[in-house]
C-alpha cells in the first residue's frame, strides 16, 4: 500500500529533524574544540533563538513568562542542559555524545516519567533497556581503551541527556503547547543568563574567529532550537508519536558516523557497536 500524502511529507519532516540533531553534536564538539568556552556557546545559543522568537512572543503568541512552570523548562532544558551538555563536548567526541545524549534518552525519560509522574513502565523498555545498556557497554570498552581521557566528557553527557529527559517531562506536565515551551523557555532563560554571562562569568568570545561565532548562534539558536522543533512538531502531526519516536532512534548511528565522515573521528569496533546498538535500543524504546 502506498503512503499517503501527509506521510510521505512526515518522513520528510522527521527525516530533517533527524539530520538536524545530529548535527548539533557535530557543531557542538566543533565549539567544543575551539576558543569558545560553554558559556560563550550557551550565550550564542539563546542570542540565535531569542532573535527569532522574541519577535514571534512580541506579535503572535505573548507566552507568560514569569510562572513556575516557565522558570523549571527555562532553568533545565534552557540553561541547565547547554551549560553542561558544551562542557561535555570540551572533553569528549561528537561520537560518544551520539551515544550518550540520544541513546540514553530512551531509558532515562521513562525512568523520569516513572518517578515525577508515577507513570508505569511500557512492557517493551524490557527489551529495549537491555539493548541500550548493552551499547553502553560497547562504548565503555571504547572510552577505557582510548589513550586520552574523556571520561569527565563522557559523565557530563550522560547527565546532559539526564537533563534533558527530565525538561522533557516538565514540559509535558507543564500542559504548554509546542511553541509556547520553545518561546518561554528560550526568552526566560535568556532574560536570566545572559546578564548574569555578562557581569559574571568568564568569556573567550572576543578571542574567537567571526566564522566560529556565526556558527554557533545561528546553528544552536535557529537550526537546533527554532527550525528542529518545526520539523520534529510537522513530524509528529502527519506521523505520530510512535513513528517519529522510531525515527528519531536514527540520531546516534548517524551523527556518530558522520563525526567520522565530516570530523574525522576514529571509529573502532566497539564505538560502532555501540553507536548501532544504542540506536536499536532507541528505536525498540521509542516504539508504541
Amino acid at each position: 500500500m502506498q503512503e499517503s500524502s501527509p506521510a510521505k511529507s512526515g518522513y520528510f519532516f522527521v527525516a530533517g529533524a533527524v539530520l538536524i540533531w545530529s548535527g548539533f553534536v557535530l557543531v557542538s564538539r566543533i565549539g567544543g574544540t575551539s576558543v569558545l568556552n560553554a558559556f560563550d556557546i550557551t550565550a550564542l545559543r539563546f542570542a540565535g533563538a531569542s532573535a527569532i522568537l522574541l519577535p514571534v512572543w512580541l506579535f503572535w503568541k505573548r507566552v507568560p513568562l514569569f510562572n513556575k512552570k516557565v522558570l523549571s523548562l527555562a532553568l533545565t532544558g534552557g540553561i541547565g542542559y547547554s551549560v553542561v551538555v558544551y562542557f561535555a563536548f570540551k572533553h569528549a567526541p561528537a561520537a560518544h555524545g551520539a551515544v550518550l545524549i540520544s541513546g540514553l534518552l530512551p531509558f532515562f525519560v521513562p525512568l523520569v516519567a516513572y518517578f515525577l509522574l508515577k507513570e508505569p513502565l511500557r512492557r517493551n523498555l524490557r527489551i529495549a533497556l537491555p539493548v541500550i545498556a548493552l551499547g553502553m557497554i560497547c562504548l565503555g570498552v571504547d572510552i577505557f581503551s582510548r589513550s586520552e581521557n574523556t571520561l569527565p566528557g563522557d559523565l557530563l553527557l550522560v547527565a546532559s541527556s539526564l537533563i534533558w529527559a527530565i525538561y522533557t517531562i516538565l514540559a509535558k506536565r507543564s500542559g504548554l503547547g509546542a511553541w509556547e515551551t520553545a518561546i518561554g523557555s528560550a526568552l526566560l532563560a535568556t532574560l536570566i543568563y545572559l546578564p548574569v554571562y555578562l557581569l559574571f562569568l568568564p568569556k573567550a568570545i572576543t578571542l574567537a574567529p567571526i566564522n566560529d561565532i556565526i556558527l554557533q548562534a545561528f546553528y544552536q539558536g535557529v537550526v537546533v532550537a527554532v527550525i528542529a522543533m518545526l520539523f520534529f512538531m510537522a513530524a509528529m502531526t502527519r506521523l505520530g508519536p510512535t513513528r517519529t519516536g522510531a525515527c528519531m532512534a536514527l540520531v546516534p548511528a548517524v551523527a556518530g558516523i558522520s563525526a567520522s565522515l565530516i570530523l574525522g573521528e576514529a571509529l573502532d569496533a566497539w564505538l560502532v557497536a555501540g553507536l548501532l546498538t544504542t540506536s536499536a535500543g532507541a528505536w525498540l524504546g521509542a516504539r508504541g
